[in-house]
C-alpha cells in the first residue's frame, strides 16, 4: 500500500474566480471544469487542487481552514518577483531558521497559501 500526495478541495461560491486566481496569478493550469457540479481541479507539475462549491450537506458561511496550504517550490525567489504585487501579502519573502525560504499570500477566498524552498537541500 502507498500514499499518493495530498490533493487539497477548497470551498467557495466563487467557482470561477477561483480558477482564474490560480491559473492566471500563479500558473496553474484548470484540468476539469464542471459549472453544473461547481467543480473544478488545477494542477501545475507535481500540484494539484480541486475547487468546489459547497453542497447543500456542507455547513458553509465563509471560506475557513485552520492551517494553511504549503507548497514547495525550486525557485521560490522568482515566484516571489512575478507575484507579489498581484496578491494580497500574508508575510513577505524570508529565510528562516528551520532552513526554508518562504512567503505567504492569501488567494481570491483568503486562504492563506505559502511558497518554500528548502535552503539546505541541493536541486
Amino acid at each position: 500500500m502507498t500514499f499518493q500526495p495530498i490533493v487539497p478541495m477548497i470551498w467557495t461560491r466563487q467557482l470561477h474566480e477561483t480558477v482564474d486566481f490560480y491559473c492566471d496569478i500563479l500558473g496553474f493550469t484548470c484540468g476539469n471544469y464542471n459549472e453544473d457540479w461547481g467543480w473544478a481541479a488545477v494542477h501545475k507539475d507535481q500540484c494539484e487542487i480541486m475547487i468546489a462549491r459547497p453542497n447543500e450537506h456542507t455547513p458553509f458561511e465563509t471560506p475557513y481552514f485552520s492551517g494553511t496550504f504549503y507548497i514547495k517550490t525550486n525557485d521560490v525567489t522568482k515566484l516571489w518577483e512575478t507575484i507579489k504585487d498581484k496578491v494580497e501579502v500574508a508575510y513577505e519573502l524570508d529565510d528562516f531558521d528551520w532552513g526554508m525560504r518562504e512567503f505567504a499570500i492569501y488567494d481570491n477566498n483568503k486562504y492563506m497559501l505559502q511558497f518554500g524552498q528548502d535552503l539546505w537541500k541541493k536541486e
